[in-house]
């Protein structure tokens, strides 16, 4: 194995008398209970993107195919993250990052790949983010006025509103005091949403509920399916949240990803099998967009997204802050000196202003959703952790495990492939109703 020096940020510290080493960062670690930790995973999944996935998860599939994907990829990402939860700890060091244990484990290399990977899965993820809270103010203010401002003023006021919120509460931990004001909103918009789906269902007598296209369409459209299925079900980042989880942090982020995929999937599974429910094929890509009913309740389901949005989004792009933190900050003085407050204001005004630029000039980020799936999420959630487990078991893992993970690399190299294709296919496809700074 290569030596860690090479291949973490910062030089080991030893973590409170623990017995384990643990890369320096200017966040916090080793501070926060399974059941916060669990809490903020079934709330920052259940946000905004649910109202994307009836269109992006069960349209290309229908019932069979849909319903028998959704348990799968679910089931297979929870395994996955259980393992990788078990990798936490390796000759005596704590892993606070992916691209870390991958260092360690394979070399610099592989230190690099898994950095590229999680980072274009986040900045792309933030993007997606800003693009729904936008989505979600505009329809707003579509109820009002019969003349909308364009779409790219609600995405400058979104990328300000994620900015403040994440230079005056910098990291994971520092969530907690914000958690049940998400899981209220959470819950406001989901049951208004769920009751207004469940009257537009039974009202509507035409719902079709037929895959369309050509068979190498449906084949295609199926496996950007499967690809947002999985961008629904993990993170690529589970190292890093799991850094901020109380001893045992094993068993500790066991039990919040149990949570997660219990408690969570009923809420974000729920919303998409709904909506796929009352509207069929049809569904709207930004399902608001399908609702009848009242006038305030689509307000308080598009505000309430908007306003849990600002809490979740911040859990999928903590470990980019983290990375500058620790780079620009004074390690030995708190979050809130006044010269780290300034050069966290630099470093999250880089990356907001970035986004926010992107995320206007190009709004038609719900079609790289199954690119981020297939070509980052596949491997970071199913073929590292394999990976990890060959590497450092060898041969003593039994002849049964080896080849156990072996099938799941191959597969999911398989996997991989097919479903970046399809992403790529469909960016293509799409290509020509993309132009600058649309208004969607």
């Amino acid at each position: 194995m290569a030596s860690s020096s090479m291949d973490t940020e910062a030089a080991g510290q030893d973590s409170k008398g623990s017995g384990y080493t643990v890369a320096a960062t200017a966040h916090a670690v080793d501070s926060d209970s399974w059941q916060q930790v669990g809490l903020l995973l079934v709330i920052g999944f259940n946000c905004a993107y649910v109202l994307s996935f009836s269109n992006l998860m069960m349209a290309p599939l229908g019932w069979g195919w849909g319903v028998a994907c959704l348990l799968l990829v679910g089931a297979a990402a929870w395994y996955a993250n259980w393992l990788l939860a078990g990798l936490h700890f390796i000759d005596g060091q704590r892993f606070i990052r992916y691209r870390d244990l991958m260092g360690f484990v394979f070399g610099r290399k592989m230190y690099y790949i898994t950095y590229f990977l999680q980072f274009a899965t986040l900045l792309l993820c933030n993007m997606g983010f800003i693009l729904l809270g936008a989505r979600a103010l505009k329809a707003i203010n579509v109820e009002f006025t019969h003349t909308p401002a364009r779409l790219q003023w609600f995405i400058t006021v979104t990328g300000i509103v994620y900015f403040a919120f994440a230079y005056f509460v910098p990291t994971i931990s520092a969530m907690r005091n914000w958690l049940a004001t998400s899981a209220a909103l959470t819950l406001a918009y989901d049951i208004t949403l769920f009751a207004i789906l469940i009257r537009d269902g039974k009202s509507n007598k035409q719902k079709d509920y037929n895959v369309h296209g050509s068979p190498s369409e449906k084949v295609f459209n199926a496996l950007g399916a499967v690809a947002a299925i999985l961008v629904c079900n993990t993170s690529g980042l589970l190292p890093e949240i799991q850094s901020t989880v109380r001893e045992p942090a094993v068993r500790g982020m066991r039990r919040a990803l149990l949570l997660q995929y219990t408690a969570g999937v009923a809420g974000y599974y729920g919303v998409s099998v709904a909506g796929y429910w009352a509207y069929g094929s049809s569904v709207s890509e930004y399902l608001p967009n399908e609702l009848g009913g009242p006038r305030w309740a689509s307000v308080l389901i598009n505000a309430a997204a908007f306003l849990q949005s600002v809490v979740s989004q911040h859990l999928f792009v903590v470990p980019i802050h983290e990375a500058m933190d620790t780079q620009l900050q004074r390690l030995d003085e708190g979050m809130f000196s006044r010269y780290n407050l300034t050069r966290r204001l630099f470093a999250r005004g880089i990356i907001f202003g970035f986004n926010v630029f992107v995320t206007a000039l190009f709004p038609f980020m719900g079609d790289f959703v199954n690119l981020v799936g297939s070509f980052a999420l596949v491997p970071l959630t199913f073929m590292f952790p394999s990976m990890v487990v060959l590497k450092i078991k060898g041969k003593s893992g039994g002849r049964w495990s080896r080849l156990w993970h072996w099938s799941i690399i191959v597969f999911s190299t398989i996997l991989c492939v097919a479903t970046t294709a399809a992403a790529v296919r469909l960016i293509f496809n799409n290509a020509r109703i993309y132009h600058f700074f649309a208004d969607m």
